[in-house]
C-alpha cells in the first residue's frame, strides 16, 4: 500500500459529541477556553511580506443540549493585536502605506454561535486524531453600503479562508466517562481581507494569520495577557453566554460599524464589557 492509500484510510467520520467535547465540552454548565497565538502578516501582489502584528486570543464556549444527538454552542471571543517585537497590546499603529496614525480595534466578538449535528470528519493516527476544516465564508460586507466607511472597507463582499486542524488524544475522543477532551492542539491559518480600522480602502492585498493554541478550562490557566485583560477591562468574557440566543453573530466588521464614533474619538479597544450577572 502506498503512502496516499494509507492516509486515505485514515479518514473518518465521528459523531458530532465527540467534536462537541472538543471544543468545549458535553456538559451545559461548564465553560471551556480556546485559545491561540501566532503572527499576522501583509501579502501584497508584488512586495514582500510583511509581518504586522502578533496575536493572541481566546474564545470561551458552551454546548447546549437541543434535539437528539445535537446542540447549540455559543462564545464569546477576543483576540489583540500585539506589537510584532515587544509583545505589548497595540493602542495605536501606524499604517506604514499610509503613515496614518489609527486607534486599534482589537477583535471583541459577541456572542459568536452555531449548530453542531450530523457527523465531522477526522484523521485518526493511533493515539491522536485530528479534526479538519477548512471554511471559506462570503457574504455582503455590511459597511459597503455605507459611504461613510468607504475609506474603511468598500468591497461589497467579505471573503475569506479559515483552515483549522485540531488534534486531541484518541482514548479521550472515544472515552464515554469524559465530558471533554483533557488536552487539546490547535493550528489555524486565516485569510482575509484588510480589516476596517486598518483604513486601508480598496488598496490590493490579503491579510494571512498563522496561530496555534490548545484548550484549557481555567482562567487562570491562560496567557498572562489575557487574564488580566478579562479580569480588568471584559469581565464578561469570563464565561460564555448562558443560552443561546436567536441574534446575528457579532464579526469584527459590525463592531467596526457599533462601536465607530468611539474609533473616531481615539478611545481604547476593547471597549468595557461588565460581568454577567
Amino acid at each position: 500500500m502506498n503512502n496516499s492509500q494509507s492516509m486515505i484510510n485514515l479518514l473518518q467520520e465521528v459523531e458530532a459529541k465527540h467534536w462537541v467535547k472538543t471544543r468545549s465540552s458535553l456538559d451545559p454548565n461548564q465553560s471551556n477556553f480556546l485559545y491561540w497565538t501566532g503572527k499576522i502578516y501583509a501579502f501584497i501582489p508584488n512586495e514582500r511580506k510583511k509581518h504586522l502584528f502578533n496575536m493572541v486570543g481566546v474564545s470561551v464556549s458552551r454546548c447546549i443540549p437541543a434535539e437528539t444527538n445535537s446542540w447549540n454552542f455559543t462564545s464569546r471571543e477576543l483576540t489583540y493585536y500585539l506589537n510584532p517585537e515587544t509583545n505589548e497590546i497595540l493602542h495605536k499603529w501606524e499604517n506604514p502605506w499610509t503613515l496614518e496614525t489609527l486607534p486599534v480595534m482589537h477583535v471583541a466578538n459577541n456572542p459568536v454561535q452555531g449548530y453542531f449535528e450530523g457527523n465531522f470528519p477526522v484523521q485518526v493516527e493511533g493515539d491522536r486524531t485530528t479534526f479538519l476544516f477548512d471554511i471559506f465564508p462570503n457574504y455582503p460586507n455590511p459597511l459597503a453600503t455605507d459611504n461613510k466607511f468607504e475609506k474603511y472597507s468598500p468591497n461589497p463582499t467579505y471573503q475569506a479562508a479559515e483552515l483549522f486542524k485540531i488534534t486531541v488524544p484518541t482514548t479521550d475522543l472515544f472515552n464515554s466517562q469524559l465530558l471533554s477532551v483533557s488536552e487539546l492542539q490547535l493550528s489555524w491559518d486565516r485569510i482575509s481581507s484588510w480589516l476596517p480600522w486598518m483604513k486601508m480602502g480598496d488598496m490590493s492585498g490579503n491579510m494571512i494569520y498563522s496561530g496555534y493554541g490548545g484548550k484549557v478550562n481555567r482562567l487562570e490557566d491562560l496567557p498572562q495577557l489575557l487574564q488580566d485583560e478579562i479580569n480588568q477591562r471584559v469581565p464578561l468574557f469570563k464565561k460564555a453566554p448562558k443560552f443561546h440566543e436567536d441574534v446575528q453573530n457579532m464579526t469584527s466588521w459590525l463592531y467596526f460599524q457599533e462601536h465607530f464614533e468611539a474609533y473616531l474619538a481615539g478611545e481604547r479597544f476593547p471597549i468595557f464589557a461588565a460581568e454577567e450577572i
